[in-house]
């Protein structure tokens, strides 16, 4: 058996391929079809564990979990996490195997595209439809030679396009049918319809522009989809941060900051804290002034050393040692557990140049960056209200000293996570998606001052957002054009 691979592909990065994606993988889903999401290659610094021991694109995970199958490394086979601004940690397969430069990772690309083939080919062989998720546009000139991420690869496994624009960025007839005749003549000719995507309300309106560019481009538009207010998806890739993030205060809220740091990695860890009705979360970018609040929270980093450089130069660490001063809480994750430390090593220069430098120095511990990356999911409790809490580890610092003495987490394998300080004020653990668990969440944000802390079930919101997107596809998507590019249920049922 084969599967048969329909990939969604952008007129601009941000146009909604992976909101779409997930949608179509629940849809599929839900009509009985064996289906696995599927990106070439991502460049997100936002990751996730897989079942066998790898890591991916958080975005790939969540459209795993709306085909209702385990995350793997194959459905995500080139990740690319930045690290400076024209350097990235290459994953292949799920596996880091070091940093490359833009230009020599132009020449590895016909390697990676060996591993991207090699992994399409075993997923084809175990479902029966793969959603692939293209990359930025397929138009990009200057990143047609030897592309893996969009068109490159749907013309290697002979797969039809669906290309989609977000109207929200204006312009939307131009960036489709701009797109289209950038591409050569065989990739129009696979592009088999057009989505508009995050309309506002009638789309009657847009019927003569629809008319238009369906007789200009002689390609159907198979759907407007319409704006979905409240709509929570996990963002994948560095670019979120570009977005206006933060809750609006209200009287009785937990005020929680967290810097938004050049290389913050896995922010994704913030979406239960925005989402959380007693929560007023705010993300500080550069040059901003810090607020008041009553929980800091220092985030995960792909380049911890250069990231606490910024912090300083930003004015976190006085305003950090202000707030412990006044009683303030402090939460690290991750990189942000280093950073609470009194010394980082880097020797081996694994994210930046050679050397070790001060931590912040409120936690009696250092650590030391070693080749080999920790992934791994955990379950175990805090040391909080004995909380039950689940994440995954992503790192490749090693941790010691007196602090971890007294641990953050206690895991159900018998180990140790994490620490906390003496006075009780601040609270770091290694653990991702710590504020995933309703429990977890609020021991933590009791601990942080907050009287009565309701429960946020953030998988289920999880799942009822991907349910969602799925009902509006059902409502807006037209799945005829492309009906028999789609294969039958189990049950031989026609999708």
């Amino acid at each position: 058996m084969t599967a048969k691979t329909i990939m969604i592909q952008g007129a601009t990065s941000d146009a909604g391929k992976s909101a779409l994606a997930t949608g179509l993988c629940r849809l599929l889903a839900r009509r009985g079809v064996r289906v696995a999401p599927f990106k070439p290659q991502n460049m997100a610094l936002n990751s996730a564990v897989t079942a066998d021991g790898g890591e991916i694109g958080r975005s790939q995970a969540v459209q795993a979990q709306a085909c209702g199958v385990e995350p793997h490394t194959d459905m995500n086979p080139v990740l690319l996490k930045p690290n400076s601004h024209t350097g990235s940690q290459v994953i292949i397969q799920g596996r880091a195997i070091g940093n490359m430069e833009a230009r020599g990772y132009h020449g590895y690309k016909p390697i990676a595209m060996k591993a991207v083939l090699a992994s399409h080919a075993r997923l084809a062989e175990q479902y029966q439809c793969i959603v692939a998720e293209g990359a930025g546009s397929p138009a990009e000139i200057n990143l047609r030679d030897g592309d893996i991420a969009n068109m490159g690869f749907a013309e290697a496994v002979d797969c039809p396009v669906i290309l989609v624009a977000d109207i929200e960025r204006g312009g939307v007839f131009a960036h489709l049918a701009g797109t289209l005749a950038l591409l050569s003549e065989s990739e129009r000719a696979r592009v088999v319809g057009l989505v508009i995507n995050r309309f506002r309300g009638d789309p009657g309106l847009l019927k003569t522009g629809v008319d238009w560019l369906e007789n200009h481009t002689g390609k159907p538009v198979l759907g407007v989809l319409p704006y979905l207010y409240d709509l929570h998806l996990e963002a994948e890739d560095s670019m979120g941060l570009d977005k206006p993030g933060g809750a609006s205060g209200g009287g009785d809220k937990l005020r929680v900051v967290a810097p938004a740091a050049p290389r913050v990695s896995n922010h994704t860890d913030f979406d239960p804290l925005r989402l959380h009705p007693q929560v007023d979360f705010t993300l500080v970018r550069a040059g901003q002034p810090i607020p008041p609040a009553d929980l800091i929270v220092l985030p995960g980093s792909k380049s911890v050393l250069a990231d606490l450089a910024w912090l300083r130069e930003q004015g976190w660490e006085e305003a950090i040692r202000r707030h412990l001063r006044y009683g303030g809480k402090v939460l690290g994750i991750c990189g942000g557990l280093q950073m609470l430390g009194r010394k980082l090593h880097d020797p081996d220069g694994l994210e930046g140049e050679p050397g070790s430098g001060d931590g912040l120095g409120w936690l009696d511990m250092e650590t030391t960056l070693a080749p080999e990356k920790r992934l791994t999911r955990m379950r175990g409790r805090l040391t909080l209200d004995d909380a039950e809490a689940a994440g995954y580890e992503i790192h490749m610092g090693v941790s010691s000293g007196p602090a971890l003495e007294r641990p953050a987490v206690r895991f159900d394998d018998g180990s140790d996570d994490g620490a906390r300080s003496e006075d009780d004020q601040i609270f770091a653990t290694y653990l991702h998606g710590v504020f995933d668990e309703p429990a977890a969440c609020q021991a933590i944000l009791r601990w942080a001052g907050l009287r009565e802390p309701e429960a946020l079930d953030y998988p289920a919101l999880r799942e009822a957002n991907i349910d969602k997107l799925a009902d509006m596809l059902e409502r807006h998507l037209d799945l005829e054009p492309i009906r028999r590019w789609l294969p039958s249920s189990e049950s031989g049922r026609r999708v």
